[in-house]
């Protein structure tokens, strides 16, 4: 019987997602934000119920396919006209939207006496952008598909490119030997992206013949966009890339295909059923807020420092590329949340030995409040402000 207990744990946390959810939209608040809040309470934060009592692996690679699929799912309802009109917007927002919180968290760790390398690694760990969260809320309010929604879709994936060739050069700097790797990371980058230009193209023209041929894909076509999207994802991952990033850029490869929405209509059912609440639950359950009171001072000075910086560095950059104020905002405010490429990077700093656990804790605390603060700013920068009486009033 203890072979399937995993079954009662995805059964249980399935049921928190729904409460979460239900009472967020009771309070009209993104249902991830609900989800996330629910994980944290029956987690060790709070309640320490101890549900993940066997396989915590199965639950956290449950979580992991969710952010995959959720990742996919955008990149699949991406217009690549759209995407291709803003890629100068996204590259701005992206570099301005890294070196702004890079500065900052530099700042705040020298001001802490903290040595040059960790501070350096504290300002990369800024640099960091986790729009899984940001996505879900664009789609509730439906706003994915906004100017704002692609520039942030886009930056983000120029963001992660530059936030893993700043990681592999202070690795570079902390380990000797390891600079010539990360030649060899680049140029593995580069081949992941040209290769994905080149395979879009080939499956372009080879499912347009299939359309004209009259061949039919049937029920068959979900499991080949997913196997796609899953093998684009672990090369991806493997020339070190985020899978994340694979699956956006699958998603966006088949956005180019006459079958987008019915890809996507699957997608969804897969992906919001299952998998995605359990991905923000699992948020919340790695999350214990006890161990956060020895570094109360030093988390709050890193945590607006990760929030000003996106805010003001990618609002910036929106600026530049011609969005207007409130435009700029809600760019901002969108590529906030660290989320699961935090941790990775804090992780993988803690394992190096380039951060402690007290630092470790304070980007966990940042990590935490950017999560929890993003999808209750974005849908309040996306209200309509109501009309006031006697006219409209020019923007």
């Amino acid at each position: 019987m203890e072979s399937a207990t995993y079954l009662l744990q995805l059964a249980i946390l399935l049921i928190a997602g729904l409460v979460g959810a239900y009472i967020s939209r009771k309070v009209d608040q993104p249902s991830v934000l609900g989800q996330i809040i629910i994980g944290i309470i029956i987690g060790p934060s709070l309640l320490n119920l101890n549900i993940i009592t066997s396989d915590t692996t199965l639950i956290e690679e449950f979580a992991n396919i969710g952010v995959v699929l959720l990742m996919f799912i955008a990149g699949v309802e991406t217009d690549l006209n759209e995407l291709r009109d803003s890629g100068k917007a996204s590259m701005i927002i992206a570099s301005t939207g890294v070196l702004v919180p890079m500065i900052l968290g530099f700042a705040v760790a020298a001001m802490e006496g903290i040595d040059m390398m960790t501070a350096i690694f504290i300002g990369v760990i800024l640099t960091a952008t986790s729009v899984s969260i940001t996505v879900q809320v664009l789609r509730e309010i439906g706003k994915l598909k906004t100017r704002q929604g692609v520039a942030i879709l886009g930056a983000a994936v120029i963001d992660d490119v530059l936030g893993i060739i700043l990681l592999s050069v202070v690795a570079g700097m902390v380990r000797p030997g390891a600079t010539e790797n990360i030649w060899l990371l680049l140029g593995k980058m580069a081949l992941f992206f040209v290769g994905a230009v080149i395979i879009g193209l080939i499956l372009y023209r080879l499912v347009t013949r299939l359309v004209l041929s009259r061949i039919r894909i049937g029920e068959s076509l979900l499991t080949l966009a997913l196997i796609f999207t899953f093998i684009f994802s672990f090369f991806a991952e493997y020339v070190g890339v985020a899978a994340i990033t694979g699956a956006y850029v699958a998603g966006l490869i088949l956005s180019a295909t006459p079958y987008k929405n019915r890809i996507s209509n699957g997608a969804q059912i897969l992906a919001y059923n299952l998998f995605t609440p359990i991905f923000f639950i699992n948020i919340g359950l790695g999350v214990n807020v006890r161990l956060l009171g020895g570094v109360l001072v030093f988390g709050t000075l890193l945590t607006l420092a990760a929030l000003i910086g996106k805010i003001v560095g990618c609002g910036i950059g929106a600026k530049i590329s011609g969005f207007n104020n409130r435009e700029s905002l809600q760019v901002g405010i969108g590529m906030m949340s660290r989320g699961e490429v935090g941790l990775i990077v804090a992780s993988l700093g803690e394992s190096m030995g380039i951060i402690g656990p007290d630092v470790y804790a304070a980007i966990i605390m940042m990590i935490l409040i950017s999560t929890l603060t993003t999808p209750l700013l974005l849908k309040m920068s996306f209200k309509e402000k109501p009309a006031m009486a006697g006219g409209n009033v020019a923007n």
